[in-house]
């Protein structure tokens, strides 16, 4: 009778888990942790950080003047004398043109003598009727002759005023359309006159925003003329309507323009600041969002632990976050392709 075998399937099984065991007690722990390292993701991360969040609205608006006139004749004469340049600053009543007057002058002078001569006709009836030598009606009489020729030199100064153009209020000329002795009639446009010192600007404002809205904020203006430069301005109003189809607010602006470097008709940008905060800020590159919600990859003992986050505003590159992670803590944003949630890394700190 052949001798029985005792080694079995099961006596193999022991065998291999003693293998194991062994390995995994005598080999040598440097070289585990080299297999180890060999087989973590390379990552980069920084840390969460506060960062100042300037909340901003944004619009764009048509720069127009605080004030602005089309300076015309009031009638129709050709023009005797001009007493300005081209883009000239201005005073309020400076005189800008003289029409031909001779006629309008000879009036007056004559109605001036005229009103001498009443005057005087009356005094002497006065005192004469203090003799009982004139009558109370022969100085009613001359009293209402002094009046209508009173009223007759009103409306001869006032024609001649008209043979006047001086300008209305302070600000900057525009070109000279006219010429010394061209016949000009109401409606002809002699130049312009602007007042931008301030210059206006309005622009519109989403609704949502009415509420943070007030005349005195700061605004700074954008031309796209002068790269890199921000002109500095308050809220001068707010509009009393809603537009009901666009569902946003006129709001006006006046802008700094003392240099008069910006003019009517320069499309500007407007930034209106609404409030500086101090914020939780990650870079948005770190930031994975599926369906409704946001995760980023924190790194703790060397493995992404999978976070979920609440984001908030945003910034060129930087998303706020509301919840989930705490200032300081290690964020991967680049590589987060390449982990799961738990695997190893290796960390590269930005």
């Amino acid at each position: 009778m052949s001798k029985r075998s005792y080694f079995t399937p099961l006596s193999a099984v022991v065998v291999i888990v003693a293998a194991v065991v062994g390995y995994l007690f005598f080999f040598d722990d440097d070289a585990v942790v080299a297999d180890r390292q060999s087989s973590a993701a390379n990552v980069v991360g920084t840390q969460a950080r506060i960062m100042e969040f300037r909340d901003v609205i944004e619009g764009l608006g048509t720069a127009q003047a605080r004030e602005s006139v089309d300076v015309m004749a009031r009638v129709s004469q050709s023009v005797k004398q001009i007493y300005f340049s081209d883009g000239e600053d201005v005073a309020e009543g400076q005189l800008l043109v003289t029409l031909q007057d001779r006629e309008e002058q000879a009036r007056v002078q004559e109605l001036e003598f005229r009103l001498a001569d009443g005057r005087r006709q009356l005094q002497r009836l006065r005192e004469l009727a203090q003799e009982n030598a004139a009558s109370r009606s022969m100085i009613e009489e001359q009293e209402v002759r002094v009046q209508q020729t009173e009223a007759e030199l009103e409306v001869a100064r006032s024609r001649l005023a008209e043979l006047t153009i001086s300008a209305p209020f302070a600000g900057r000329l525009g070109t000279r359309r006219v010429s010394p002795g061209q016949l000009v009639r109401p409606g002809d446009v002699i130049t312009t006159l602007d007042d931008i010192s301030p210059i206006y600007v309005d622009f519109a404002v989403p609704e949502l925003y009415l509420p943070s809205l007030a005349a005195g904020q700061n605004v700074a203006a954008i031309s796209a003329a002068y790269p890199g430069r921000e002109f500095a301005g308050q809220i001068e109003s707010v509009a009393s309507r809603v537009d009901p189809v666009t569902r946003s607010i006129m709001v006006r602006a006046a802008v700094k323009n003392e240099s008069r470097e910006l003019r009517p008709g320069m499309l500007l940008r407007i930034e209106l600041e609404r409030r500086v905060d101090h914020t939780l800020m990650v870079p948005e590159t770190a930031v994975i969002p599926i369906r409704n919600e946001h995760f980023v990859y924190k790194v703790e003992e060397d493995r992404a632990i999978r976070t979920t986050i609440t984001v908030g505003r945003r910034l060129p590159g930087w998303v706020e976050i509301t919840s989930g992670i705490a200032e300081g803590d290690m964020i991967i944003v680049e590589g987060t392709i390449r982990v799961r949630d738990g695997l190893p890394v290796s960390l590269t700190q930005q």
